[in-house]
């Protein structure tokens, strides 16, 4: 027999013939005979507000999350359908609340207030079965009268590792009980229409401590060992789904119109408009996605380098209400060239990963303003602005001063503007939600009259949280 490709998501085994998948990839399952699923969605939990004593994910982090388990309740029904057999270990349930879309509003002008609706959500959505979760703990569990010989191997196995995290109601066969209470922990789910199957489990711990070498580095021979032990255990499953009750798959001939039932003509129309719905909504969600996207490249001004920082700080000067271009011809390339009726300036990008920026980029910024001034149309020169975006790596409180002494003394020498790039998405960010003409000129000029590092007007105090907290910590 060949061997089983098998893939995890939500957890990793120690064993390089089984392939990993990470929960947010778009990664189609249909390329494997056996998938290993956990339903854990701590990465998107764990930045969360709070709301009534549960976490509550932001609008952007509720549609991630609600895009990535549609995909992987797809995936999992499509391969269990598909004749693939498909084992979900029942972790913790994570109850949350996600953004539905839809705001309120009441009050008018400072008193206006805005009010977020979220709703209940839970990893176990992307189960594709009829599962009534209740969240509870325990060891205690044992095999079921029916409906668990096929795990009965398995379960003498990992047993002792085993507890369960939930139970799942009655409307599965069960194959596995509380010991105490005959609750529902496990089962064994067949497809009708093929040999797949989808296989609940009570869960495992896949990263004991002995798993892990004196360093603290996962990988030690304990795990190794542990996972192909697992993996062969896994595989004897699949094989015991496979040899029983075996489907044939049915032929090419007898799908034909003449045998087909008239029900079976009534689906298919049915189907036909679902699947055209389904391509329109799916054209309308790429869109809403692309639009999405784009809104947010400001934020790269926080954490990016070279040409994303670059278009980054372009869109936050068309913000702030300058024509903005970049220069390039046979001997001369500009990285930002912006103007306003208050004057004309040119710009040069950088980031640094984990050092702050120094005098070098100076140079190329003082090239750049002398061979401006010397084409024809350019009659005086340009104010030099130098946009840095220093220790972008690190987290905003932990960064230090952007800009070297030796990069202050320069900008000083030259009357250069040093420009934080942090500094700049608050003001960005604030004339991106709200117009104010006023507050952007004064951006504009302190801009045009600052030489050393910009400090923009401080943004009207109904936003300034933002700003105080990055002034605050840099």
């Amino acid at each position: 027999m060949a061997q089983k490709n098998i893939v995890t998501i939500g957890f990793e085994l120690n064993n390089d013939s089984v392939n990993y998948c990470s929960f947010n990839s778009d990664s189609s399952l249909l390329d494997y005979d056996i998938v290993l699923f956990k339903p854990d969605i701590d990465d998107f939990v764990s930045n969360a507000d709070m709301f009534e004593g549960k976490p509550s994910l932001s609008d952007h982090d509720s549609f991630r999350l609600k895009d990535k388990v549609q995909h992987w309740r797809r995936e999992i029904l499509e391969s269990v359908e598909c004749g693939k057999t498909v084992f979900i270990f029942l972790s913790e349930l994570a109850q949350i609340f996600i953004a539905t879309g839809q705001k309120t509003y009441s009050g008018t002008g400072k008193n206006r207030q805005t009010t977020r609706h979220v709703t209940p959500y839970d990893n176990y959505q992307i189960i594709p079965a009829e599962i009534n979760v209740v969240k509870t703990k325990g060891r205690e569990i044992k095999l079921a009268p029916k409906h668990a010989e096929l795990i009965s191997s398995y379960w003498k196995e990992y047993s002792n590792q085993s507890s369960y995290k939930v139970t799942i109601g009655d409307k599965v066969p069960a194959s596995l009980l509380t010991k105490n209470g005959d609750k529902t922990v496990g089962s064994i789910i067949r497809s009708k229409n093929s040999n797949g199957a989808l296989i609940l489990l009570p869960d495992i711990d896949f990263y004991p401590d002995e798993f892990f070498d004196d360093e603290g580095d996962w990988g030690s021979a304990e795990s190794k060992k542990f996972a192909l032990k697992f993996t062969k255990s896994v595989v004897s499953v699949d094989k015991a789904i496979k040899n029983s009750d075996e489907l044939t798959a049915e032929p090419e001939w007898s799908k034909s119109i003449n045998y087909k039932l008239k029900k079976e003509e009534k689906l298919d129309s049915e189907l036909l408009k679902v699947e055209s719905d389904l391509a329109d909504i799916q054209l309308k969600k790429e869109s809403i996605i692309k639009k999405l996207n784009e809104s947010g490249q400001l934020r790269n001004l926080l954490f990016e380098k070279g040409k994303p920082l670059e278009f980054a700080i372009l869109d936050a000067l068309k913000i702030l209400g300058f024509s903005v271009s970049q220069f390039e011809n046979s001997e001369s390339e500009f990285d930002a060239v912006f103007e306003s009726k208050e004057g004309r300036l040119i710009g040069e990008a950088e980031g640094k990963d984990n050092k702050a920026l120094n005098i070098d980029k100076l140079r190329q910024l003082a090239l750049n303003i002398h061979e401006d001034l010397e084409r024809e149309e350019v009659e005086s020169p340009a104010k030099p602005v130098l946009f840095g975006n220093a220790f972008r790596l690190q987290e905003l409180e932990k960064r230090n001063d952007p800009f070297t002494t030796k990069c202050y003394s320069g900008a000083k020498t030259n009357s250069t503007a040093l420009v934080f790039t942090p500094d700049l998405f608050i003001v960005a960010k604030y004339l991106s939600d709200n117009k104010d003409l006023r507050f952007a000129t004064k951006c504009r000029k302190v801009m045009l009259n600052t030489i050393g590092r910009v400090c923009f007007p401080k943004v009207p105090e109904k936003n300034i949280n933002l700003a105080k907290t990055i002034s605050d910590k840099i």
